[in-house]
């Protein structure tokens, strides 16, 4: 009988405690990083509510936190789920300003130039679509046709060598997504920017278009020849390797101007050069891996 009684006590207190954790509020993450190097991870709850405004045809907007709106025709609870979803979401300003304090100002980059520069450019405008979520990590992104957007401190980096000024004219090799371009357009004067691949050339040139910059000016084109039109250049970023540094891009810069520039097939190093009166000077190297140059010096630019 004493035994029976304990084993109800007992059982009692196991309901009790299972009653009083179902009434804790459920802790919900918000997308973001364990760290620097983690990709954003979203919570469950927040991917259940996104599903539910996809079937109840909403569409996206450009910020993870969507707007708080019905949808067409809709009278549901719209306002409540989109509400939920922005207190569960990181916008894309904090992601980005995430990104800038723990992959870059807590390396080496200290140009405040350039920090604000990294601030202010959408780095997920630059991505497809499907990469969106990722866009401030600390990783280089796929954006089609076997070319990639370079980890956020890489572009930093190059930059930040480059000691790029507001009168400066700029010559880029491989406009890419766009997203290095737009980051030197907010440092320098004028950026030229050359890309062999048609369609992000043109993809690039609606992007950064529909950002309102106005002083860059892309070109479908090898980049092996350089823009000789508007050289020479106070300064020259390439972002593909070739074997070797192309001569023309060596002729269209500055004498004194700065050159960064991935060099190499399989062992590659990232050179930052000097033009001088009697060649190119070697400042710095940094072992990198980029994808390679195309193109051939002996075809002219489109």
């Amino acid at each position: 009988m004493r035994k029976a009684w304990i084993l109800s006590i007992l059982f009692l207190m196991i309901l009790l405690a299972f009653a009083a954790e179902a009434q804790q509020p459920k802790k919900v993450p918000r997308i973001g990083y364990l760290s620097a190097r983690d990709p954003p991870r979203e919570s469950t709850r927040a991917e259940a509510i996104r599903q539910g405004l996809r079937e109840r045809g909403y569409i996206e907007g450009k910020n993870i936190a969507m707007e708080n709106r019905y949808a067409e025709g809709k009278q549901d609870r719209l306002p409540e789920l989109t509400a939920e979803l922005v207190r569960y979401t990181e916008t894309w300003d904090e992601a980005r300003k995430r990104m800038v304090d723990t992959q870059l100002i807590s390396r080496d980059i200290r140009d405040m130039r350039l920090i604000d520069a990294m601030h202010k450019v959408p780095r997920h405008r630059f991505v497809p679509p499907a990469e969106r979520l990722h866009a401030y990590i600390d990783s280089p992104l796929p954006i089609g046709y076997s070319q990639t957007i370079s980890q956020p401190y890489i572009v930093a980096y190059m930059t930040q060598a480059l000691e790029v000024r507001p009168t400066h004219r700029v010559l880029e090799i491989g406009t890419g997504s766009g997203y290095q371009a737009a980051v030197l357009a907010e440092l320098a004067h004028q950026v030229y920017t050359i890309e062999i691949v048609a369609p992000l050339a043109q993809r690039a040139r609606e992007t950064l278009a529909s950002l309102g910059y106005r002083n860059i000016h892309v070109r479908t084109g090898n980049g092996y020849l350089g823009w000789e039109e508007h050289a020479p250049y106070d300064r020259i970023l390439v972002t593909a390797a070739p074997e070797e540094v192309p001569p023309a891009l060596v002729q269209q810069l500055k004498v004194g101007g700065l050159m960064a520039i991935p060099v190499g097939r399989f062992s590659q190093e990232l050179k930052i050069l000097r033009r001088t009166p009697d060649g190119m000077e070697t400042l710095r190297t940094v072992p990198v891996r980029f994808v390679p140059m195309t193109g051939d010096p002996s075809q002219d630019a489109k």
